[in-house]
Order: C-alpha cells, then structure tokens, then sequence
C-alpha cells in the first residue's frame, strides 16, 4: 500500500508581500518572520538584501514563488551614502579601514566620472559579497581569513545620479541598475578614481522588478495586523502557559499582492473559463482575436480570476509551460 504525502503545514495562500525591510534583519530571517505571521505554506524572496540594508525585500507566498525569477531579472533602484577618505574591506561601515586620505572630492569632480559608470560596465564584487567561489559564498570564505578572488563581471547601470551632498565627506546617489550589480562596488571604485577612497554608510533599496516604493509594507504594520487577529486568551488559559495565536487573517491578508503583479513586463492572455480549464490540464489553447499574437517568448494566462499559467506562444498558441494550482 502507498504512502500518501504528508500534507503541507501551513495557509494555502498566495502572492506577494513586499516588505520594507529594517536594517539588521537578515533576508532570510524576514522571510521565516513573515512565513509564520501568515502562516504559509511556502515562502521566499526575490533577491537578497544585506542585513545593513533597509528597503525593498519582495517576500513570496505560496505559488507566487513560481514567479520569483521575473522579479530578480528586473531592475532595482537603490539609494545610497557614500563616506570620503577611507575604504573597508567589506565597502560598507562593517569591515575595518584599509585605506585613508585626508583628499575630498568636490560635487565637479564626482559628476565628471559618473559616465563611466553607466551602461554596461565590468565590476569586481566585495569580498564580503553572496557570490559563490568553487560552491562556496564569498562572505563566509572572506570571514575564515581565506584571501578572496572575484573575477570581474559584467553589470549594467542605466542610471547613477547624485541626489544630495550633505557635507564634504558625504554624497548620496541614486542608482538603477540590473541582476547583479552591487553598489558597494561602485562607491569603492569611485573613490579609487576620485582618490580619495570611499565606502557605504547607508544603503535603501527602493524599488525591485515591477514593485515599488508604494508597495512597500513596514514589519511593525504587519505586526499590528497580526495582533488584530489574535484570539483573546482568558485568564485559565494564560495562567497554564497558552500562547495567544492568529485565527482572523483577514488584517493580514489585505497586503497581499496578486502573483501576475511581479509579471508586469510579460504578455496576458486572457482565458475563457473553459480555455483555463484546458490549461490548468496542461494543454495549449489557440488564441482568437486580431491582435492576438503568433509568437511570445515568455507569456502568463490568467481565468477563473487568477493566474493560471506561465509559458509562451507559439503558432498563435498558448502553451503552458508551467501551472498554477493544478486542475481546477
């Protein structure tokens, strides 16, 4: 006799918490944080944040985590203080200095390099980067004492401007950039080109993929959602020791964003009723219509009031390539 499967523990729920992240939690922290407030089955996010960080972690419920791909590859704008006259060995405020100058580098001086920084342009990461040497993260072999070799990558910058000058040893800017570009890198060559040297001291990340600053939901907020929610313990039950938990989800889920929300930049195709059933089946479905297109690389169908699928058209056919909840 067959075993059945264990069933999942947790919400069957789905869609997109875009947390605002504070500084000193981890990535990976606020998404056991939240997979527990919500109670879900499944959860992650779509790219990492440093704990020094603050900003912009969008957290993935359930089959939203299907999604999570088109969310890294998008752009993502961060807003960032870099400090004059000395360089770290992690480019941000954790590491110690190993370089200084008593140089500072007027706003002139900063403008007139910031073209070479835009477009695509080769960068080597921080040592105390998430990039993987020989399996390994870069971060945890740099922390053991091991000397670190990162091999230059390609990055594209599409915009990188400076926002504000506070005083002579600070500049914020803003950037927008693509996958795997890391800022830290760019202030600490900055200030080898300026002379002066530089490093983070703040770092806020704004915007990710198709999400933005108005998508942003603060932990405390959700945490104040959470307590709507709990049940009322009478005074037996505190006194035995029971903890209060939530029973009414509804404060919480409110911030849900729909899956199809990180996939924006992709082509709908709207289903019929019985076209989405066809698809949650795993077969295609001919597209009707003048302006229905013969070709598309990369395609999500919605029906039944929810994404249903993703895939792509081919010969003026949708065809799933990947299913959302099953036959339904």
């Amino acid at each position: 006799m067959a075993r059945r499967g264990k069933k999942p523990k947790g919400r069957p729920i789905n869609g997109w918490i875009v947390l605002d992240k504070p500084k000193g939690m981890g990535s990976t922290d606020a998404v056991g944080k939240l997979k527990w407030l919500f109670f879900a089955q499944k959860a992650g996010h779509a790219g990492t944040l440093d704990p020094l960080a603050s900003g912009m972690l969008p957290i993935a419920l359930g089959d939203a985590t299907k999604t999570v791909p088109f969310v890294m590859d998008g752009r993502k704008v961060y807003r960032f203080s870099v400090r004059w006259g000395a360089e770290t060995t992690t480019d941000d405020t954790e590491g110690p200095v190993t370089k200084s100058s008593e140089e500072r580098p007027s706003r002139e001086a900063i403008e007139a390099l910031l073209p070479n920084y835009i477009g695509e342009i080769t960068q080597v990461p921080p040592d105390f980067s998430a990039v993987k040497i020989a399996g390994e993260r870069a971060y945890d072999l740099a922390r053991e004492g091991e000397v670190v070799e990162i091999a230059p990558r390609t990055v594209e910058v599409l915009r990188l401007e400076i926002v504000d000058q506070p005083d002579a040893d600070t500049t914020v800017f803003e950037a927008e950039c693509g996958k795997g570009t890391y800022v830290r890198a760019i202030a600490r060559d900055l200030g080898r080109d300026l002379g002066c040297y530089g490093h983070v001291t703040d770092l806020r990340r704004t915007s990710v993929g198709a999400f933005g600053e108005d998508d942003m939901v603060p932990l405390d907020e959700l945490l104040q959602a959470a307590e709507e929610g709990l049940e009322v313990l009478d005074a037996e039950a505190i006194e035995s020791g029971a903890k209060a938990r939530v029973v009414d989800f509804k404060p919480l889920d409110e911030y849900i964003i729909a899956p199809e929300a990180a996939l924006a930049d992709l082509y709908e195709v709207m289903l019929t009723d019985e076209q989405a059933s066809r698809v949650l089946s795993g077969n295609p479905v001919i597209l009707r219509g003048r302006d229905a297109p013969v070709f598309c690389e990369e395609a999500f169908a919605t029906g039944h009031g929810r994404l249903i699928a993703l895939g792509a058209v081919e010969e003026g056919a949708f065809k799933p390539k990947r299913v959302f909840g099953g036959k339904g």
